[in-house]
């Protein structure tokens, strides 16, 4: 009887391939020394957590370099080629994304930490923020649902805690009950949906489901298309797609400044990522199904995001913030163009290449926004639209590199990569025959141009007032610097973006 078990018991035995889950590991193991160390530190050492997580950070980001040499798998099924995990090329492309995305907020944060004056307790949130890069950096290199949908959890749930985690702030708190409840309500939906799928063909591998799917049971072909649906529900919540957008300005007004711009970027990677594995390899047999109805969500998406921030009141405190809030999720919009495209193209990796294109040039660009926000509010608590006006008066060097982001999002000269990115994007929309949402796409790039120049008009302006000067910190103009410096190189070169994109994803 043992000699008849043995080979089962075997084929459970999964090989570990360290250097291929190092970016994530590495993340979460400095997240656990920083909470340990917490315990230890006095309050005047507290400053090291965070230049040991930015350290962790960018030790994360540079264990990619040796996986760029080949594909690797790991925590395979023995005598298959199902796997849990494959560092790819798409997995390292949106892993460089993640975590340079949350190195970025992680110098923003330690400006924020030190001007909070102990109203954010530093040691939980750092533990917070690289558990969250963590479960983030682990989620494009998910190849089963399982692994997938907890890569996913374990980026979201240190992310409500992260939003509320100010002391004694309603603002906050409220914003993080938004976030918490209706992210559930979505990932609740999500488990469901994925749940109806193992039911249908008996496996979470997302390459096995593929096979299977299209072979079901007459008797389950509903249970199946139920299912493909729900699941698609928590990754477009996640992505901040209408009609799963409405927590995106309240929880980004009630975070601190670094967390919305953490959630903006690398939120918004997380739900896209997860939203191509599950199309694009997952279910593409349903394209039929998901084509259309992202499609429609990217043209609802769009068109309310760019309303939304349009309608934003200059003078209304936090409405700096808040226009961003809404510009993220017209930018959302443009992003889920070419995944809707892939299920009408024959080339489905160039379309998916296109958002991921657009997602690197957004994270630049919206990130170096928000550390002039953050610097701005430094001063200028309610920081209002009206906050900016003679910001080049104060700081030329801030306002020039505002009014430079603002461009690259609008897709104006000289932020060429915004329009690359745009044109990328339009592309993989007429390629595949979807002229109608181009055109869509297009209306709404001319009323988002409308709020980005006004916004830029108003940094050169005559002050109101005799000018203060912002004071830039050594990590703000480390994340300016960052920031600005990527963004103009990549508009002296933007097909550097298109040959870095160049995913592989079957």
């Amino acid at each position: 009887m043992s000699s008849l078990a043995q080979p089962p018991a075997a084929n459970l035995i999964q090989s570990v391939d360290w250097l291929a889950v190092a970016p994530p590991t590495i993340a979460a193991v400095v997240a656990l020394a920083v909470l340990v160390a917490d315990l230890f530190l006095p309050e005047t050492r507290k400053p090291l957590l965070g230049w040991t997580s930015v350290a962790g950070l960018a030790a994360a980001a540079l264990m990619l370099l040796p996986l760029l040499d080949g594909d690797r798998s790991t925590f395979c099924v023995n005598g298959t080629h199902a796997c849990s995990y494959t560092a790819d090329r798409f997995t390292l492309v949106v892993q460089f994304l993640v975590l340079g995305g949350a190195l970025l907020s992680a110098l923003l944060s330690v400006t924020t930490l030190k001007d909070a004056d102990k109203q954010l307790p530093e040691g939980e949130y750092w533990f917070l923020l690289l558990s969250s890069a963590a479960g983030a950096a682990l989620l494009p290199a998910s190849r089963d649902l399982a692994t997938l949908i907890v890569a996913l959890e374990v980026a979201s749930l240190p992310a409500f805690a992260l939003v509320g985690l100010r002391h004694g702030d309603k603002k906050s708190s409220e914003a993080a009950l938004k976030f918490f409840l209706s992210s559930v309500t979505a990932t609740a939906v999500s488990l469901m949906g994925i749940s109806f799928v193992y039911a249908s063909t008996g496996t979470l591998y997302l390459t096995q489901v593929a096979e299977r799917i299209q072979h079901v049971d007459g008797q389950l072909h509903t249970l199946a298309q139920t299912g493909v649906a729900l699941t698609l529900v928590g990754f477009a919540f996640k992505t901040a797609a209408v009609p799963f957008h409405f927590w995106v300005p309240d929880t980004y007004v009630g975070a601190p400044l670094p967390i919305a711009a953490y959630l903006s970027v690398v939120g918004k990677a997380v739900g896209f990522t997860g939203l191509i594995l599950v199309t694009v390899i997952a279910f593409p047999s349903y394209a039929d199904v998901w084509g259309p109805a992202l499609a429609t969500l990217a043209a609802l998406t769009m068109t309310v995001g760019n309303v939304g921030a349009l309608r934003q009141q200059a003078t209304r405190a936090y409405s700096a913030v808040r226009l961003l809030a809404w510009s993220s999720v017209g930018q959302a919009g443009y992003l889920l163009v070419p995944i809707a495209a892939a299920a009408y193209s024959d080339d489905a990796e160039h379309s998916i290449g296109s958002t991921v294109a657009y997602a690197l040039m957004y994270a630049a660009v919206n990130l170096g926004a928000f550390a002039v926000v953050a610097l701005v509010d430094r001063t200028r608590n309610a920081n209002r639209i009206t906050d900016y006006r003679g910001l080049y008066a104060r700081n030329p060097l801030a306002a020039l590199v505002m009014a430079f982001f603002l461009l690259s999002l609008a897709g104006v000269p000289p932020g060429i990569i915004g329009l690359f990115a745009k044109v990328t994007v339009f592309s993989a929309a007429v390629d595949a025959g979807l002229g109608w949402l181009a055109v869509i796409m297009a209306v709404n790039v001319v009323v988002a141009l409308f709020y980005y120049l006004q916004w830029t008009a108003l940094l050169f302006r005559a002050p109101e007032g005799e000018p203060v000067e912002h004071r830039l910190p050594a990590p703000l103009t480390a994340a300016l610097t960052l920031t600005g410096v990527l963004g103009v190189a990549l508009s002296g070169a933007p097909q550097l973006i298109l040959r870095f994109a160049d995913t592989t994803l079957f």
